[in-house]
């Protein structure tokens, strides 16, 4: 090709596919501008939007241009349809009263991350593949080992988030302590049902995770909660005798770094003990409340953190990254390359030395495997544990602030303790209150099906308003208005306001 070939491709009035997806410096200037003028007006009004769209998925497809696209339309078109309609007609993540399931808000510089590392579009399969990619997500990894206070010498990687961390930690433990010919010929090969063992507060990734690997559904155990809805260690050790007596085979006993219900953490020292006694995998499950060690008053909690054999986090929960960011750590290295490592000659390295040779693959189930670390690296070293550690301590303060106004309030009620973020609450009616205390037995539960429907009604009412947004958990059998803070955005001021504007859509009713 010659000089002047290369010119016409590149001029920027030239309508070719190659100047389409491969524009110029200064075309690739010009969107940038445009994208991040639009990026930094929606940031800086998040707060006086509504947190949900009172919209319909008609209303959103009739604004989306269903055809399929033969030609290119101009960029300005893209993001008016972003601005107009994403935005819109979106439910706003990094909204301070955004307290539905575990969101977190994302940040800034976790969005030029993001950029940077689809425009690099390193696949991070091996350190041949990406080579300053794989030692950046070995140093975080390294980082975050420090962080929750885990052995210096484990294992991880991240991955698409807490479903496959919690999946690729019970296959570990299915290869760790199950017979290994079932690596190789299945399940099946195994006379004896392999059991697992969780509280009936677990992530139902866990039950959904056995049911894929062959463990099965109903082979996890579901464990009873204590009265602030931890793991009952008494129900815990007769489960697990009952079983072996039964001629099952225990393998793994998941504990709670934060349930997504209430925030509960399960006792992980005393889990640890057991796991060792009946030589079980200890995994933790903590997708949402692993970072919370990084807050001085949450640190206690995580003292015995060491002694589990596996740990499921999510940075794009209380690092408030974007999705998709979740991590599993192993604290052998050994037994997850006895789970995922695999010979093939398409990927065999040759001749290099040994942390040249390493490869992700053989820690987890993914081959191809975008820059995620990247986002993670960019936030410790451009905000700094400081800023997240007074950031994280501040959203607990505030779930702690919502439960006083509510203890110290005649209309509401907490349903759960608040140990982390989480916070459960419902309204009572006066009437619904009185007659509740005056009830007798057989009376009580009528009322309390009443109160159940009040609540719904308060909860899908609060969600239209779009002052303020919670999500719902169901706690010994009652509706519960749940909340989770996970914002630095979020303020004492905001629970003030989430109360007044739940009394103030109650009274709508």
């Amino acid at each position: 090709m010659q000089v002047e070939d290369i010119d016409m491709i590149n001029d920027s009035k030239n309508p070719s596919p190659a100047h389409l997806l491969d524009p110029s410096p200064e075309q690739i200037r010009s969107w940038a501008n445009a994208a991040v003028e639009l990026m930094a007006e929606y940031l800086g009004t998040i707060r006086n939007r509504r947190v949900y769209p009172y919209t319909s998925s008609r209303q959103i497809r009739e604004r989306l241009d269903s055809s399929l696209p033969k030609e290119p339309v101009n960029f300005d078109e893209l993001l008016h349809t972003f601005r107009s309609t994403l935005i819109e007609l979106s439910r706003h993540n990094g909204h301070p009263r955004m307290f539905g399931y575990v969101q977190a808000p994302g940040t800034a510089i976790a969005a030029f991350a993001d950029l940077l590392s689809s425009t690099l579009n390193a696949n991070l399969t091996a350190w041949r593949s990406a080579p300053a990619a794989v030692e950046i997500e070995r140093l975080t990894i390294d980082w975050i080992k420090q962080i929750i206070g885990f052995d210096r010498d484990a294992a991880g990687l991240f991955v698409s988030g807490g479903s496959m961390a919690n999946m690729a930690a019970l296959a570990a433990a299915r290869r760790a302590k199950a017979p290994p010919e079932i690596q190789n010929k299945g399940a099946q090969s195994c006379a004896k049902a392999l059991r697992v063992y969780a509280s009936e507060e677990t992530h139902h990734t866990v039950a959904k995770a056995a049911a894929l690997l062959g463990i099965g559904h109903d082979n996890v155990r579901l464990i009873s909660v204590d009265e602030r809805y931890k793991i009952n260690l008494h129900e815990l050790v007769a489960a697990i005798e009952e079983d072996r007596t039964a001629g099952h085979l225990p393998i793994c006993v998941v504990a709670n770094a934060g349930t997504v219900a209430t925030g509960a953490f399960d006792p992980l020292s005393q889990i640890g003990e057991i796991a060792r006694r009946f030589n079980l995998w200890l995994h933790v499950d903590g997708a949402y409340g692993g970072f919370a060690a990084l807050a001085p008053s949450a640190r206690p909690l995580f003292a015995s953190i060491g002694e589990a054999d596996s740990v499921a986090l999510d940075p794009h929960k209380w690092l408030y990254l974007p999705v998709d960011c979740g991590c599993i750590l192993y604290r052998d290295p050994e037994a997850a390359r006895a789970t995922f490592a695999h010979e093939a000659e398409y990927t065999r390295v040759i001749g290099q030395e040994a942390d040249e040779a390493f490869a992700f693959w053989d820690y987890g189930p993914e081959l191809s495997r975008r820059f995620r670390a990247l986002i993670v690296w960019m936030l410790l070293k451009g905000v700094g544990l400081q800023a997240l550690s007074e950031a994280i301590e501040k959203d607990l303060a505030c779930a702690r602030h919502f439960e006083t106004l509510v203890q110290n309030s005649e209309d509401f009620e907490m349903l759960a303790p608040v140990e982390l973020s989480i916070f459960c609450s419902r309204h009572l009616p006066a009437g619904l209150k009185r007659a509740l205390a005056a009830a007798s037995p057989s009376v009580r539960e009528k009322i309390e099906e009443q109160l159940d429907a009040h609540n719904e009604r308060l909860l899908l009412a609060l969600q239209r308003d779009g002052s303020s947004y919670l999500s719902n958990a169901r706690l010994r059998g009652r509706f519960s208005l749940r909340g989770c803070v996970m914002n630095y955005r979020t303020t004492l001021r905001d629970m003030e306001i989430l109360l007044d504007d739940l009394r103030r859509v109650a009274a709508q009713l």
